[in-house]
């Protein structure tokens, strides 16, 4: 029995009648969709991006395996604590020897991730990107051996950063990113037509944008002006820009659910401007 009021009802179902794509990695993308379906939109998921092992687990297993010598490990994401304690169940090595580290996480998912794992998390910034995490690692890393796993690409501001601070950082391939086989076709037939074009296209990452508009040719590329573009945060904003695409949606709180709510209230704005403009009372 649906014990939610009216009220939430209508709060729940804000998103009906929208199509809202999802560009999120396809083991990743069922959150993000089902948050979005949960308000009534339809949510269409096209991955433009995958994850895969990295060319060589060497270097990461070659610090898992000396992982007594760090006094810092940080993980920027999911992928890259599941890749991390994967590798440490390939070299049967129990999660026990990391208990030693100072662990800094770069969200609340990559933080609830660690913590299944049994390892409590040192650091987790209140904002989710990488000089968040500079900020929050001051003064406490000086002359410390930290153990960076990431992707293949990823912003160099953490070892940087931290660098500048005599800090010694060793940054280790978990896992490498690429663009999926089928993703080009898939978007194309979605743009092919103006009834199935998306109203808004959702972006978790700055390597969402950058391969979805590779994929996108030039014809299809000029309906994106008319599409709200939703960033989850200011880091894929600025990928978004740079490119000649500013986002009309950023998320607040760099989360699935912030950048749902963020979607949410742009609605809410447009329909309330609407509403006033029936009514004569717009400026």
């Amino acid at each position: 029995m649906n014990s939610s009021t009216p009220q939430q009802a209508a709060i729940d179902q804000t998103l009906t009648g929208w199509r809202i794509l999802n560009t999120r990695a396809a083991r990743q993308s069922s959150a993000l969709s089902t948050l979005l379906r949960e308000r009534g939109a339809e949510a269409i998921e096209i991955p433009t991006i995958e994850i895969n092992p990295p060319r060589s687990y060497k270097p990461l297993d070659s610090a898992l395996k000396n992982i007594a010598e760090y006094d810092w490990m940080i993980l920027t994401s999911v992928n890259g604590v599941e890749a991390v304690f994967s590798r440490l169940k390939k070299l049967k090595i129990a999660a026990a020897s990391l208990k030693h580290l100072q662990i800094a996480a770069i969200g609340p998912a990559t933080k609830k991730a660690i913590e299944r794992q049994g390892l409590a998390v040192a650091v987790t910034p209140k904002k989710y990107i990488a000089e968040a995490v500079v900020d929050a690692l001051r003064g406490r890393t000086e002359g410390k051996k930290i153990l960076l796993a990431r992707a293949k690409v990823a912003r160099d501001v953490l070892p940087t950063e931290l660098r500048k601070t005599a800090a010694q950082v060793d940054v280790v391939e978990a896992y490498e990113t690429k663009i999926p086989a089928a993703a080009k076709s898939k978007l194309q037939k979605l743009f092919a037509s103006e009834e199935n074009r998306p109203d808004v296209v959702t972006f978790t990452s700055s390597s969402t944008a950058t391969n979805f508009l590779k994929l996108l040719d030039k014809k299809h590329k000029n309906v994106l002006h008319e599409i709200w573009l939703a960033s989850i945060g200011p880091v894929t904003s600025k990928t978004l820009r740079d490119a000649g695409f500013p986002p009309i949606i950023e998320a607040r709180e760099y989360t699935m659910n912030g950048l749902v709510l963020a979607i949410v209230e742009q609605v809410h704005k447009v329909a309330s401007q609407q509403w006033l403009e029936r009514l004569g009372l717009s400026k």
